[in-house]
């Protein structure tokens, strides 16, 4: 045993780092309990960005993952169910392959974060990591595969509004930012925008201004590509018609721009963004009174001319008597979208042959699934106890 521990102990760090990349990320976790130094050498900064870099360029079918977020009881579940003990919240990870295998769950964050049962939600993920807020606005920011998480610093806003929260990772000084922004409702008193920093663990309030007349859509989902966060929006132009738009804050430079959307013919139906594979957007647009759900896809990131109608499922499924639609919440890596039926299944479907494949995921409501890459991120912080 003492020639195994000087034969590791006699190889140069750089050699041992390369070792341990290689390895699984739960190996890579208990390598730590080895010795002091592969502790002190897995958690750095340095080789938790090295092993990220890897992670996500890695072509592996086994790396690529989708992260689901299911509610569900037996039987159906009632609203007020949400804050008892008959209601059961997890997070899990499948393959994204043919198979689609369940590779993880996770249930114990809300064991060990959740003291008054309360509801959260999703804002996003991004290399690892799981933004969410509760119902009092607590943010967290959650590593599942090393079960780390930090919770974020009250924040005492005042007066009546309302927030659309964003959330992705800052390339530029490498560093994680979680961005509120916060419409109130009185009309002399302009938005607010409070970035979050990883880095710094602080918030902060930025000045750059917003577009003037401009409202998110608050509650609607947010969307990270291409270093940006996307939100829904509407403004009221010269002809005093509110107009939607892709708003648009950029995490390297902090400021806003606008991306146009495709020409629609019922601004009153609704919308949702989303992003895909190819780090570009798609629109989810649902006309219940049509009995359809159009998707449109931007095939060429920031290119208005390039949004296209990719499916439409009029016809595809059977309106059911409580007039619910199909609805698509997300896409896989092989561009099939990932749709809700009325049954509560979950099944993904190929935008061109328009086939469809179970799922064999079932969930009763607040259901959350995007691109999953696993890595060290938060590793380095201390154990949560």
């Amino acid at each position: 045993m003492s020639d195994t521990n000087v034969s590791w102990e006699s190889l140069p760090d750089d050699i041992v780092t390369q070792i341990l990349l290689r390895l699984p990320l739960k190996s890579i976790i208990i390598s730590t309990s080895v010795c002091k130094t592969w502790k002190s050498l897995i958690q750095n900064p340095t080789f938790i960005s090295t092993h990220l870099h890897r992670s996500i360029n890695n072509n592996n079918n086994n790396n690529h993952l989708l992260l689901f977020r299911l509610m569900s009881k037996n039987p159906k579940p009632h609203i007020d169910d949400i804050n008892n003990d008959k209601y059961c919240e997890l997070f899990a990870l499948h393959n994204d392959d043919e198979d689609f295998a369940e590779y993880a769950r996770f249930d114990d964050f809300l064991q060990l974060a959740d003291k008054y049962k309360r509801i959260y939600n999703v804002v996003g993920t991004c290399n690892g990591l799981v933004c969410f807020y509760d119902n009092v606005r607590k943010y967290y920011l959650w590593n599942p595969c090393v079960g780390r998480f930090v919770e974020l610093p009250s924040l005492w806003t005042k007066g009546a509004f309302e927030v659309s929260t964003g959330f992705g990772f800052d390339a530029k000084t490498n560093d994680y930012k979680v961005v509120r922004v916060v419409c109130y409702y009185q009309n002399d008193r302009p938005p607010e925008v409070e970035v979050y920093s990883l880095a710094t663990a602080d918030w902060r309030m930025v000045t750059t201004a917003m577009p003037p007349k401009c409202t998110l859509i608050c509650r609607e989902t947010q969307t990270f590509v291409n270093g940006a966060l996307h939100w829904l929006a509407f403004k009221k132009n010269d002809d005093k018609r509110q107009h939607r738009f892709i708003f648009v804050f950029d995490l390297g430079d902090e400021l806003f721009r606008e991306i146009l959307l495709p020409e629609l013919t019922d601004y009153k139906s609704t919308c949702q963004l989303r992003a895909v594979y190819g780090n570009s957007i798609a629109l989810f647009h649902k006309k219940p009174y049509l009995n359809r759900v159009d998707i449109w896809v931007m095939k060429e990131y920031g290119v208005v001319s390039s949004w296209t109608k990719v499916l439409v499922t009029d016809n595809l499924y059977p309106r059911s008597r409580e007039f619910k639609l199909p609805w698509p919440i997300g896409f896989r890596r092989n561009g099939q979208v990932v749709l809700k039926l009325m049954s509560e299944q979950l099944v993904s479907q190929d935008l061109e042959s328009q086939e469809t494949k179970d799922l064999r995921i079932t969930s009763s409501m607040f259901e959350f699934v995007d691109s999953y890459v696993q890595s060290l991120v938060l590793f380095d912080k201390p154990a949560n106890l």
